[in-house]
């Protein structure tokens, strides 16, 4: 039987949780299209067991926090917010790295003002693709800043499994954020190192990036039609199924800004595929 629930800091949650970066406008850069449905979404999600948002000061920028603040603000006990850090956007709708320690002390502030909580359950660094250059000082801030009691848990994204065992001798880690999905699945080894440590791995862009030629690949595919056919499923729904049968340290974060995607992306949790329709899907790679 599938795991429904991961301890995450010792406190379990449903491994089924909710991605934000798809409630600012398009390329993630200003308001909601329709920002009552947007609120909807985030409510419903948390009526319906959510207890895992994934969100960052730089969606919107400033966009995706707010309306989290405004749909969910007094957060119920239950509800853990991940943020990421690391990052800003530029005018230019450019995404610019933003490691230093003062610039990481104020994406933590920013978070926990825009939020209106006292402490982030969980802070993901976010490591530019150039590589993890000042990685050891940004670990070091993030640690200061959980001492100082603005951050419960420290998490990463984009990195490799040497990243990861390096900053396991620095510092306590609650899990990784990396790319992968059916299609692409280059984080395959840190997704197991997870697994062997007993970190949670979170899969970003579980249906294929929404910024590249990657988006709707998935969906495209043959063995994925069929198979979801064979559920009465939707070809996305067979793809988060797998995920969420591939590991039980994945935490599922799909995010959309729609109602009935998000009932969509829900029900996924409740399809059961098959030896047969996993082996299709693992041929995939």
């Amino acid at each position: 039987m599938t795991e429904t629930t991961f301890l995450l800091g010792g406190r379990p949650i449903h491994r089924m949780g909710f991605g934000a970066m798809q409630l600012p406008g398009p390329g993630v850069w200003g308001p909601a299209p329709d920002r009552d449905e947007a609120i909807a979404v985030l409510r419903r999600a948390v009526q319906r067991g959510v207890d895992h948002i994934d969100t960052a000061q730089f969606y919107g920028p400033d966009v995706a926090n707010e309306l989290i603040h405004a749909a969910l603000h007094p957060y119920p006990d239950r509800v853990r917010i991940a943020t990421k850090v690391g990052f800003v956007r530029g005018d230019d709708r450019s995404w610019q790295a933003a490691q230093r320690p003062e610039q990481l002390r104020d994406q933590v502030e920013a978070n926990l003002r825009s939020l209106a909580v006292d402490r982030l359950a969980l802070v993901n660094l976010r490591v530019p693709n150039a590589g993890p250059d000042g990685f050891d000082e940004a670990l070091g801030t993030l640690a200061d800043l959980r001492t100082e009691g603005k951050i419960e848990l420290i998490g990463l994204s984009n990195v490799g499994v040497s990243d990861l065992e390096h900053a396991l001798s620095l510092t306590e880690i609650a899990g990784v954020q990396n790319s992968f999905n059916l299609l692409e699945r280059g984080n395959a080894d840190v997704l197991e190192a997870c697994g062997d440590r007993g970190l949670a791995f979170v899969p970003f862009f579980p249906l294929g990036s929404a910024f590249g030629e990657s988006h709707g690949r998935i969906a495209d595919q043959p063995a994925v039609q069929r198979i979801a056919a064979k559920h009465d499923a939707t070809p996305a729904q067979a793809a988060l199924a797998w995920l969420w049968q591939l590991a039980p340290n994945i935490l599922l974060i799909p995010g959309t800004s729609s109602l009935s995607h998000l009932e969509e992306n829900l029900a996924a949790a409740e399809l059961t595929l098959g030896d047969e329709d996993l082996e299709a899907l693992e041929a995939l790679a």
